[in-house]
């Protein structure tokens, strides 16, 4: 049989897998081995178990562990309740401040964790009951939180670009340099969205908190310097080249430890939680890897990425031209699957065929995650969406839905400027690195 023609067949057979709700990495490694075994059958299980053994030997995705054990600690300590209460401080008395507050503590807990759901969640049980308290608008209240979450994916130290660097041999440290400014960005345009939304409905925030006096935000301030500090120290450590992506993990996850422990918050319970959350974590996205890299190897082995590049070359498709076609589908894909299987499924498929047109994958890979954020609040399957839901049960789902579009059109906007302005995503990989 053809080999883009087993390759079609096996994209088919994921697609009846991950309908029928099977585990995307068990899905990609159950597919990825057949299909190997229908074109070259000794090579089938001895590439199974070399891929396996590659991974998990594969010493820069010890960030993956490292990251959201910093996540979960800055969760039990508190450190997360501080950072919104400083938000809190000087944006709660605004029209729309309690949402804004929302959205700019989803950014710095994102910039210890890099896990869109962690963040949704964690800020979402400390910010929603505020927000009803003052009688927000639930769809503006829950939405701020969902489309917040979204920047765990984007702002560093973010699992989505660890593991776009490792499918496609890019750098770590780069991504992360490169997800800054547009991580900034993106928030930004958020509280312009909220700002935007109550302008037009100010029944929606109809009244915010008190004027905090200057010296409690600078205690505010103060209070969230612990967590402030781990963020500057791990991302100022990478930008100045003092220690890598890694090196920067380690330190991370090690003064928040110091911190927790400081706070006399290491009890048994926080312990067996926080462990039993980063190992089950740190699991799911190794099985996914698994999965992607031996489904890969079934993508080259079939030699469906040489046809499709001769077929986009035929066609005389510019490298713009062929990016905005994978974003648009990037974005319809994200209304139906999960974004992590988005990214393991396509990245070992595009690559070949955007690389030779010249499209630089740092620049492409912030736009895939900034895709891949509009995918994590698209209906009908929007993950944000479902966790924020978990944290509000009384709220109705399609309300959820209707509060994340204003923060929706803020995400495609971002896309625009980054496609028109590249060097928004690329000024700081390459004042860094050359």
């Amino acid at each position: 049989m053809d080999g883009s023609l087993i390759a079609l067949v096996g994209f088919i057979a994921l697609f009846a897998c991950l309908v029928i709700r099977m585990p995307v990495g068990i899905s990609m490694m159950l597919v990825g081995t057949i299909g190997i075994y229908a074109i070259r059958e000794r090579a089938a299980i001895p590439k199974l178990a070399g891929e396996i053994f590659n991974e998990a030997s594969n010493y820069p995705l010890t960030i993956i562990p490292l990251f959201v054990l910093m996540g979960n600690l800055a969760g039990v300590s508190g450190m997360s309740r501080d950072l919104y209460s400083a938000a809190h401080s000087w944006l709660g008395h605004l029209k729309g401040g309690l949402a804004s507050a929302t959205v700019v503590g989803c950014a710095g807990f994102s910039a210890l964790s890099g896990s869109s759901l962690a963040a949704a969640l964690t800020m979402g049980r400390v910010s929603l009951p505020e927000m009803q308290r003052y009688n927000y608008d639930n769809g503006l209240a829950t939405g701020s939180i969902a489309a917040g979450g979204t920047l765990g994916i984007l702002i560093p130290p973010s699992a989505g670009f660890v593991i776009y660097a490792i499918l496609t041999e890019e750098s770590i440290g780069q991504l992360f340099m490169a997800g800054v400014i547009p991580g900034l960005m993106l928030t930004a345009l958020f509280v312009v969205a909220i700002w935007l939304v109550v302008l037009r409905n100010p029944e929606k925030a109809p009244r915010g908190a008190a004027i905090v006096p200057l010296r409690e935000r600078f205690q505010a301030m103060r209070r969230a310097s612990a967590i402030v500090s781990i963020i500057v120290i791990t991302i100022g450590g990478i930008y100045l080249g003092v220690f890598s992506a890694v090196e920067a993990a380690g330190v991370g996850a090690a003064l928040a430890f110091v911190i927790t422990a400081f706070r006399g918050q290491l009890t048994r319970a926080n312990l067996i939680e926080v462990f039993t959350s980063t190992l089950k974590s740190t699991g799911t996205v190794f099985l996914i890897l698994f999965g992607a890299f031996v489904f890969k190897s079934f993508i080259g082995f079939s030699g469906v990425t040489y046809d499709l590049s001769l077929w986009v070359e035929a066609q005389g498709f510019t490298g713009m031209q062929v990016v905005l076609m994978f974003l648009l589908i990037f974005i319809i894909l994200g209304m139906f699957m999960d974004g992590f299987a988005i990214l393991v499924l396509t990245v070992p498929l595009v690559q070949p065929i955007i690389e030779p047109l010249g499209v630089d994958m740092i620049w492409f890979g912030v736009l895939m995650v900034i895709c891949l954020e509009m995918g994590l609040i698209s209906p009908p399957v929007g993950v944000n969406v479902f966790v924020v839901k978990g944290i509000a049960p009384g709220v109705p789902l399609n309300t959820i839905f209707r509060g994340i579009w204003p923060f929706w059109f803020a995400m495609l906007l971002a896309v625009v400027l980054i496609v028109v302005f590249p060097q928004i995503a690329l000024l700081l990989p390459q004042t860094m690195f050359g």
